[in-house]
């Protein structure tokens, strides 16, 4: 599982150059849809590896 945290930080710099760098209002929101579409595909992954890890280890302990 790659660090989380640090891609999200990586993310959020793109993101924050992006709108630095936008000429129109255009560009933007263009930015803003990216970062909001690739914020839901990353925290997906996440949440995924996390329900994988909690799978792997309810599967280690008894049932009652």
């Amino acid at each position: 599982m790659v660090n989380y945290l640090t891609q999200l930080t990586a993310m959020h710099k793109k993101y924050s150059l992006q709108l630095k760098k936008a000429q129109t209002r255009g560009a933007v929101t263009k930015a803003y849809i990216k970062h909001k579409k690739d914020h839901s595909k990353m925290l997906k992954k996440h949440l995924k590896e996390e329900l994988a890890d909690v799978r792997k280890v309810k599967s280690k302990l008894p049932r009652r």
